[in-house]
C-alpha cells in the first residue's frame, strides 16, 4: 500500500484550511480538506458526517467521540487518540492512521477499504462484523481486539505484537499473520476462532506457538 510518511506527502496537503477551536463536530456535516491540529472533541457528536482529504495531528482527542455511520475518505490521523470512541456503521477508504491509540472503540460493522494502521496501539476494539479489505497492521500493538463474524479479505499483521485476539465465526480469506509476534508469556496470541483460521497464512515459528493450543481445541493430548 501506498502510503504518505506525514501530512505533507499528502496530495492535497497544501489546500488543508484549519479546523476553528472554538467550533464543534457536527452530525451529517461535510468537512472537506480540513485540518484538525491538536484539538479535544471530548463526546462530541459527528455522527453521520462525511469527512474527505482531511488531517487530525498534534494529538487531536476524539475521546468518547461518536462517529457512528460517518463515512472518511482520504483521511490521515497522526498520533490521535481515540478513547471509547463510537465507529460503528462508519466507512473508511483511503485512511492512514500513524501512532494513534484506539481504547475501548466500538467499531463493529465498520467497512474498511484500503486502510493503513502504523506504529498504533489498539486496547479492546471491537470489529466484530466489519468487513476490512485490504487493511494493514503494520508495527501496531494489538491487545484483546475482537474480529468476532468480520469479513477479513487481505488484511496483513507485519511486525505487529497480537495477543487476545478474537475470530470466532469469521470469515478469513488471504489473511496474512506472517512476520508478527503472537501472545505473550500469560496471555496467547489468538485466544478464540481456531475454526475460522482457514484461509490465513502463517510462518513456522507461529506454527509452533499454535500447536499446543490448536491441539487442546481439537481435544488432541500430547504426551511423551
Amino acid at each position: 500500500m501506498q502510503s504518505p510518511q506525514g501530512v505533507n506527502d499528502l496530495q492535497f496537503a497544501a489546500s488543508l484550511a484549519s479546523f476553528s477551536q472554538a467550533a464543534d463536530l457536527e452530525t451529517e456535516a461535510d468537512y472537506d480538506r480540513v485540518r484538525f491540529d491538536g484539538l479535544a472533541f471530548a463526546d462530541s457528536d459527528a455522527s453521520g458526517a462525511r469527512f474527505t482529504e482531511c488531517a487530525f495531528l498534534g494529538g487531536t482527542g476524539l475521546d468518547a467521540v461518536r462517529l457512528r455511520r460517518a463515512r472518511l475518505t482520504d483521511v490521515w490521523f497522526g498520533e490521535t487518540r481515540f478513547v471509547a470512541a463510537d465507529l460503528a456503521e462508519s466507512s473508511l477508504t483511503d485512511v492512514w492512521l500513524s501512532g494513534c491509540v484506539l481504547a475501548g472503540v466500538q467499531a463493529f460493522s465498520l467497512v474498511g477499504r484500503r486502510v493503513l494502521v502504523r506504529g498504533c496501539k489498539l486496547d479492546s476494539v471491537n470489529f466484530r462484523d466489519a468487513r476490512l479489505t485490504d487493511v494493514v497492521f503494520e508495527d501496531c500493538v494489538l491487545r484483546d481486539v475482537d474480529f468476532g463474524s468480520a469479513k477479513l479479505l487481505r488484511v496483513r499483521f507485519p511486525g505487529s505484537q497480537l495477543s487476545g485476539l478474537e475470530f470466532t465465526h469469521a470469515s478469513c480469506r488471504e489473511v496474512d499473520l506472517r512476520g508478527a509476534r503472537l501472545g505473550t508469556d500469560e496471555v496467547p496470541g489468538i485466544k478464540g476462532g481456531y475454526d475460522s483460521l482457514g484461509g490465513v497464512r502463517i510462518d513456522h515459528p507461529q506454527l509452533m506457538t499454535l500447536a499446543p493450543l490448536l491441539a487442546h481445541h481439537l481435544g488432541i493430548a500430547v504426551a511423551d
